[in-house]
């Protein structure tokens, strides 16, 4: 099937009627020119597809990229699970003045053990009220089969003593579904150094058919 447009803009100084064809616009390489008739989320938000998983009191981290995590948010998918789990954005800050450090984003993948819950975080679809439960599983404490690896520094932590700031905002970072968890895999925020009941998380994702 052959597509065709026109490029560069319609040959029109007003808005084109409702019910009128009209030609797709292409740029000067071939490609369709389309803008969002929606918020970027909005098309997984609606078919109830997009979830989400937040830590809900500030808790007290593990130092470094260890298979035993505590007050952080781990979320993984399931090995018998039919989907991949997209990350589109995480976010995580302290509520208080911490110890010296990183945060990161560590990833793992397990295909014969799943991750042990041990502190099971609420998984909440975005599609709020009605939305259907997923196949991705959080948590606030959990054991994972094989330690992860970071796969991104997120954000800096400092102490006020030692370099001029110390209570970290929330901040968020948009991985823009860079990051795939397949059956067997798991991503965690981590932390470089222990974070004494200070450490907040929360994980987005959109769950994709295998």
């Amino acid at each position: 099937m052959i597509i065709q447009g026109q490029i560069g803009p319609l040959a029109s100084t007003s808005s084109l009627p409702v019910g009128q064809q009209a030609v797709i616009r292409q740029g000067n390489m071939g490609e369709i020119i389309a803008s969002e008739l929606h918020g970027r989320y909005y098309e997984a938000a609606y078919r109830r597809t997009l979830f989400s998983a937040t830590t809900t009191a500030a808790g007290t981290t593990v130092a470094g990229a260890v298979a035993a995590v505590t007050g952080t948010v781990v979320v993984s998918n399931p090995i018998n699970s039919p989907v991949n789990l997209v990350v589109n954005k995480v976010m995580a800050g302290l509520v208080a003045v911490g110890a010296a450090g990183f945060i990161g984003l560590g990833t793992g993948y397990n295909s014969g053990t799943n991750v042990t819950h041990t502190t099971p975080l609420t998984v909440k679809n975005n599609y709020i009220g009605v939305g259907s439960s997923g196949y991705g599983l959080a948590d606030t404490a959990a054991t994972m089969p094989t330690a992860p690896t970071y796969t991104h520094i997120l954000s800096g932590i400092g102490t006020l003593a030692a370099t001029g700031f110390g209570v970290q905002q929330v901040f968020y970072y948009d991985l823009e579904g860079s990051v795939i968890l397949p059956p067997g895999g798991y991503a965690v925020l981590l932390t470089s150094a222990i974070q004494t009941t200070t450490f907040v998380g929360s994980i987005q994702w959109e769950e994709v058919p295998l």
